[in-house]
């Protein structure tokens, strides 16, 4: 079936921007920006890479790889950002405390952020780092959409039962702000649903909704 979503062609025709270490090389805080979070082994970048047809983040088997914000120009005014891997044990504590620092700067200061897409393995969700995740995006009121990454490792069955235990342990801890949905880049499930969700956030109406 062929995405009507007009999010879809932005994301194809995706292409890298610059990289930042700090939030004043970050590129001008104006238009729309959907950034990307998750463990460091919770598929981001491959996610990131099946949303956008393109091998724009780097994918590693050597978690914590990103360690920087990494943005990716949608258009002229639309952009998606790779945030930093967070929780890899084997990344030196002082690039750790280098990265937290640059990222809660970066999350509470971006007017162009308009919302966090976080990932969760979905056979490790909801680990300390989510959490504190989940408290700041409701503080915030920063739209935030899980991608339960992985999915594919689990039966459908499972998956499914999954998602509906960690959909109630949200709503029960922070209400119904927080969506949340299956996701499996190798198997591409899940992908109309994000798309949905990007062009939302960045203010890109669904053809089929426009023509309603």
């Amino acid at each position: 079936m062929q995405l009507k979503n007009p999010i879809l062609g932005l994301c194809q025709q995706a292409t890298f921007s610059l990289s930042a270490a700090k939030v004043d090389q970050c590129p001008d805080d104006e238009g729309f920006e959907v950034a990307f979070a998750g463990r460091s082994n919770a598929g981001k970048s491959s996610a990131l890479n099946t949303l956008t047809h393109a091998s724009l983040a780097r994918t590693s088997k050597t978690p914590g790889r990103t360690q920087l914000l990494n943005f990716f120009n949608l258009d002229e005014e639309r952009r998606l950002v790779d945030l930093p891997g967070y929780g890899y044990a084997k990344v030196p504590i002082p690039l750790k405390q280098h990265w937290q620092r640059h990222l809660e700067a970066y999350l509470g200061s971006r007017e162009s952020l308009k919302g966090l897409i976080l990932m969760m393995d979905i056979r490790h969700p909801m680990t300390d780092f989510d959490l504190l995740m989940l408290d700041w995006s409701v503080a915030s009121h920063m739209p935030m959409h899980i991608l339960l990454t992985k999915a594919d490792k689990l039966t459908y069955g499972a998956a499914k039962n999954t998602l509906l235990k960690v959909q109630a342990e949200i709503r029960k801890g922070w209400g119904d702000a927080v969506s949340i949905q299956l996701f499996s880049a190798p198997k591409r499930l899940g992908l109309e649903e994000a798309y949905t969700v990007l062009a939302r956030w960045m203010e890109l109406p669904d053809k089929d909704s426009a023509e309603a």
